[in-house]
């Protein structure tokens, strides 16, 4: 009973990586808007980036969310 319960907590703790990465991607994209308010002639160059950005971090939520479904359902 003590493995399954620490199994769920583990798959939970897990998870918080997902909801850091979606404040990963609105830290990305509510600075890449900053910028673009500032300096509007750069934004075409870095909206690229932004996106690059923010694939790299839903990667790592998706992710987060591989080793929780492994610790529920494989472990």
């Amino acid at each position: 009973m003590e493995a399954e319960a620490a199994k769920f907590l583990g798959a939970g703790i897990a998870c918080l990586g997902m909801g850091l990465a979606a404040m990963g991607v609105g830290n990305i994209f509510g600075n890449f808007l900053s910028g673009a308010l500032r300096n509007p002639s750069a934004a075409d160059g870095q909206f690229a980036r932004a996106f690059i950005g923010a694939a790299l971090a839903e990667g790592l939520g998706i992710f987060s969310l591989v080793v929780a479904l492994v610790l529920l359902f494989v472990a």
